[in-house]
């Protein structure tokens, strides 16, 4: 299989949603909305949930599945009221000890003028800059497309997984064939370039789990793939609470140092 095929897979829009992690995760939830500053962003869905009667605070990048819910989500492109929104959720989590749970899918922030205007990118390194400060136990899961900048603000976790169709990487491989070929058509060859599977990012040892989408050459179901989830993500943040902060901590400092 080639990489774009992977890509293409990636972008799916019948893919498992983070509203659909959440809900199969947690027993109750309850969504909070705006970043106390210029108002909400739907692209951003994020609250406190009930797991096995222990709360978390859940943030995710959530796309749509039809037409309308793609733009009602901007696409899964996040604008700056809606890192602010995960900042709000992230230092609210710290201050009463809840593990983050964080789940993406964006091909990348917004990049529309009004963005730029409200200053996007001083917003994300802000975003990583609380994510990294946490104390609290955190895992990023990336459940489709992982792009730029707009991914990795939401990724500065103790771990970081990815189901295994799901792409991470720097800018989209149109992008890429556009910046060194003058050519977007040429994506499919682009993708052949870049290590942004699963399998590659595990290889270099950026992300610590796959979670299997297929057995045997078959794709698994959605509730068998949110099964597998379910099970990974309590017994991972089970053995991250068993850590003491300070191993915690270094263990973070460690990961993202060796890039």
């Amino acid at each position: 299989m080639q990489k774009y095929d992977i890509v293409k897979q990636a972008r799916d829009l019948s893919r498992l949603t983070a509203a659909d992690v959440i809900e199969a995760l947690c027993s109750a939830t309850m969504e909070m909305h705006g970043d106390r500053v210029s108002g909400d962003d739907q692209a951003i869905i994020g609250g406190i949930g009930l797991i096995d009667d222990q709360p978390l605070t859940f943030i995710g990048i959530q796309k749509g599945q039809t037409t309308r819910e793609n733009i009602q989500r901007n696409f899964g492109s996040v604008r700056p009221q809606g890192y602010r929104k995960a900042m709000r959720l992230m230092e609210q989590a710290n201050k009463f000890q809840r593990p983050v749970l964080t789940l993406i899918n964006t091909a990348g922030a917004d990049a529309s003028p009004e963005s730029e205007k409200a200053g996007i990118g001083t917003v994300i390194a802000e975003c990583l800059q609380t994510m990294s400060r946490l104390t609290v136990p955190t895992l990023a899961i990336i459940l489709g497309e992982g792009g730029s900048g707009g991914a990795i603000a939401l990724a500065l976790a103790d771990q970081v997984w990815m189901l295994e169709k799901s792409t991470y990487s720097i800018l989209s491989p149109e992008g890429f064939a556009s910046i060194l070929w003058k050519d977007a058509k040429l994506a499919p060859q682009a993708a052949d370039y870049m290590d942004l599977t699963s399998e590659d990012l595990y290889r270099l040892n950026v992300i610590e789990k796959i979670i299997p989408e297929t057995r045997d050459g078959e794709f698994l179901t959605s509730q068998a793939i949110l099964d597998t989830l379910v099970t990974e993500i309590k017994a991972t943040f089970a053995e991250l609470a068993q850590q003491s902060v300070a191993d915690r901590l270094a263990q973070r400092e460690a990961r993202f140092k060796q890039f």
